[in-house]
């Protein structure tokens, strides 16, 4: 799914109403028709007052109507105009028209100066002030009223964006807290960044249908990986293939003291559908990788408790270093050859990009489209500190062309930025991910992926897309994610899988 702007997604609003045809009020009542739906199936508030918030301007034109159709449904609404500039928008004065007669629903206007009115204990605040096309921070009075909501214990829910909040660059001024938010057609970008989830809460977004030509003849560089998008990617496995149809992964993981990263690393890329997976082991992880993983290869090192030398590469269609590997001068010795040395992609993790960050010399010197895949810190130790996420996400960008690497910036929504510009955010995981070995397993499915020569944009996307939904069947099996751990990523891999392929045949 194409992640467009603020100023794309207003340019397909008129594309719809010129090409449908539909008049821009029908758009409105269309889009606040599906709000409203998922609105009260979503949530119990008929015991609670609503008290829609709306400004001027078409933002506030959906408030109307959604006010309008609650009170059909028997809820009990209030309206508050806040009075912005000297004119309404013209599909605000219609819907305002359609309002039921002789104060059904009770309409307060206020104007700016005006004291801030008084909500129940138990208000649902619908949030309909300033929309998406907002230019510059909120402040003064409007501010001033958005902090007031802000302060009460009320429930706050956003109609396509949270007031004050840009969808395409680093926000300031006053903006509304939601506890849920709703968008239209399609998330925004500002969604997928941490800086803002105090004020977006929960999101979800559906389709107010759009006109489907402009989606496709208008380029995006973001996208949002859905299950639609991953099915799209996972291949069919045909009857007369073998084990070496599906490649030979080498895992080169494990110090003394962080074997299980290894283990967990090589368990996820057998997982995976790697037909062979080789981990290259310090000498004191022999006897246990046998014993507790006898379908992996072993390669031992000449070291006791630490990767010294990387083995011959030939053989082998992807090679995944990092986890665990500790950052020892012979181990960073090992990598430096590896890299100077490799002529296929490499899948970077863990202590691996902790070496990257120390040398950074090594950084272009990686193989082409090789994989990065760092959390936060570990990315803030390889290219820098940035003011704010929107300034991190154009360093991964950038970074990414540079090294022509692809760069899986991990956490919730995690963003794979690709050496053609492009990004790509994550639709699937949950909190119980937060835990060690998760980043281990990760590796261990890209580069089973790789084996399975799947591209690096399609290894490292449905990589994390797949790591994303067996955590997220694994919360369903394990009940809590304070309880889930690493291995039951892994081990909810077959079930990740079979969605997709059920996903696919739909789509056939």
């Amino acid at each position: 799914m194409k992640i467009f702007s603020a100023a794309q997604i207003r340019n397909w609003d008129q594309y719809t109403i010129q090409n449908e045809p539909i008049a821009s009020f029908d758009l409105m009542e269309r889009a606040s028709m599906i709000f409203t739906n998922w609105f009260t199936q979503k949530y119990d508030y008929k015991d609670n007052s609503i008290h829609l918030f709306c400004g001027s301007g078409n933002n506030g034109g959906d408030g109307l109507v959604i006010a309008r159709l609650l009170h059909h449904l028997f809820y009990k609404v209030k309206i508050y105009h806040c009075k912005i500039g000297k004119t309404n928008s013209p599909d605000f004065d219609y819907h305002q028209g359609r309002l039921p007669r002789h104060q059904a629903v009770e309409f307060v206007q206020i104007n700016e100066g005006d004291p801030f009115p008084e909500l129940p204990q138990n208000a649902v605040i619908i949030d309909g002030i300033f929309g998406s096309g907002l230019n510059r921070p909120v402040s003064g009075y409007w501010g001033d009223l958005i902090g007031y909501l802000n302060s009460l214990k009320a429930r706050r829910v956003a109609i396509d964006i949270p007031s004050g909040l840009f969808a395409d660059q680093p926000s300031k001024g006053s903006i509304l807290k939601a506890e849920k938010t709703f968008s239209f057609e399609a998330p925004k970008l500002a969604f997928f960044f941490p800086e803002n989830y105090q004020y977006t809460g929960s999101w979800d977004y559906g389709s107010i249908q759009l006109h489907p030509e402009y989606y496709q003849q208008t380029e995006s560089i973001y996208h949002y990986a859905d299950q639609a998008m991953a099915s799209g990617m996972l291949r069919k496995r045909k009857v007369f293939d073998h084990k070496g149809s599906y490649g030979h992964a080498l895992i080169i993981a494990g110090s003394y003291g962080m074997l299980g990263a290894a283990l967990l690393s090589t368990r996820a890329a057998l997982r995976s559908g790697a037909g062979l997976v080789t981990l290259h082991c310090p000498k004191i992880a022999y006897p246990i990788v046998q014993s507790t993983i006898p379908e992996a290869i072993v390669s031992i090192d000449t070291n006791e408790h630490f990767i010294e030398k990387i083995p011959e590469t030939d053989q082998y269609r992807a090679i995944g270093i990092g986890p665990g590997i500790n950052a020892k001068p012979p181990t960073i010795n090992a990598l430096s050859d590896l890299i100077k040395s490799s002529n296929s992609p490499v899948v970077i993790d863990a202590d691996g990009l902790n070496i990257l960050a120390q040398n950074p010399e090594l950084l272009n010197q990686l193989p082409a489209k090789s994989i990065l895949t760092p959390h936060p810190k570990e990315f803030e130790r390889l290219f820098g500190k940035t003011a704010n996420d929107f300034e991190r996400n154009e360093l991964q960008g950038k970074k990414a062309k540079e090294l022509g690497v692809y760069i899986v910036l991990k956490g919730a929504y995690s963003c794979t930025a690709c050496p053609d510009g492009s990004f790509y955010f994550n639709s699937t995981g949950n909190p119980g991910m937060a835990t060690a070995g998760s980043g281990d397993v990760l590796t261990g499915i890209i580069t089973s992926l790789l084996a399975q020569s799947y591209s690096p944009e399609e290894a490292a996307i449905l990589g994390v897309y797949l790591h994303g939904l067996a955590g997220d069947i694994a919360l369903e099996i394990i009940g809590s994610e304070e309880a889930m751990l690493a291995g039951d990523i892994i081990e909810a891999l077959g079930k990740a899988f079979l969605k997709l392929k059920k996903t696919r045949r739909a789509f056939e």
